[in-house]
């Protein structure tokens, strides 16, 4: 199993990317091991960050300027390879049909929902990581 969980957080507003982190805390489930965050402010620091590897799931804000999550998430989708799952935060729930669009694996809404967003975030988390019950010691 992986020592941690690496979640990049991209949103221009540092509230929004402080719910985030509050809201999926340091070991959102048990079978998981500790999550910790990356938080990018721009689209050229995630495309730097998804670059350089090592990322396990991306929260990308809907709403963010100048660049929204949903354009960058399509963006990423395209041109990174083996790109990890993304959860986008929209405005409305009647904006999910925009989620899909971008190639977003899940949506959550804004403002943040802590059980939600947790619960929508372990879903993505467990299809990279390898859960601690399927952890094997090999000799």
């Amino acid at each position: 199993m992986q020592a941690t969980a690496t979640v990049l957080v991209y949103s221009d507003d540092a509230n929004t990317r402080e719910q985030v982190r509050l809201a999926v805390g340091r070991r959102p489930a048990a079978d998981l091991p500790p999550v910790e965050f990356v938080e990018c402010a721009t689209m050229p620091a995630v495309l730097t960050e998804l670059e350089r590897g090592g990322i396990d799931a991306c929260v990308l804000d809907g709403e963010a300027n100048p660049a929204g999550g949903m354009g960058v998430c399509r963006q990423i989708k395209d041109e990174i390879f083996h790109c990890p799952p993304v959860m986008v935060l929209i405005a409305r729930p009647q904006d999910a049909w925009l989620a899909t669009w971008s190639r977003a694996d899940a949506a959550a809404t804004l403002p943040v929902d802590p059980v939600a967003l947790s619960e929508a975030l372990v879903t993505l988390l467990r299809r990279r990581v390898a859960p601690a019950s399927s952890a094997v010691a090999t000799r």
